[in-house]
């Protein structure tokens, strides 16, 4: 598993636990974490949707198999 793949969960893990904590208790750890500053919030949002994209195609790339060599 490489880095990205580690990254990647572990951004999608706090992304999805930030999600369940906001609907269910109406409280945003990441702007309890970060501050309400919108650029710094915008940027760890799109971090997790860049990790989501990343997950999605490794995925893809997993049930599809390896590559098939080309004959000569």
């Amino acid at each position: 598993m490489s880095f990205w793949d580690k990254a990647s969960k572990l951004l999608l893990l706090a992304g999805g636990l930030n999600w369940g904590l906001i609907a269910f208790f109406d409280y945003n750890l990441v702007t309890d974490l970060f501050g309400s500053s919108e650029d710094t919030v915008r940027i760890i949002y799109g971090a997790i949707g860049l990790a989501a994209v990343w997950l999605a195609y490794r995925m893809l790339a997993w049930r599809a198999g390896p590559p098939k060599k080309k004959r000569r």
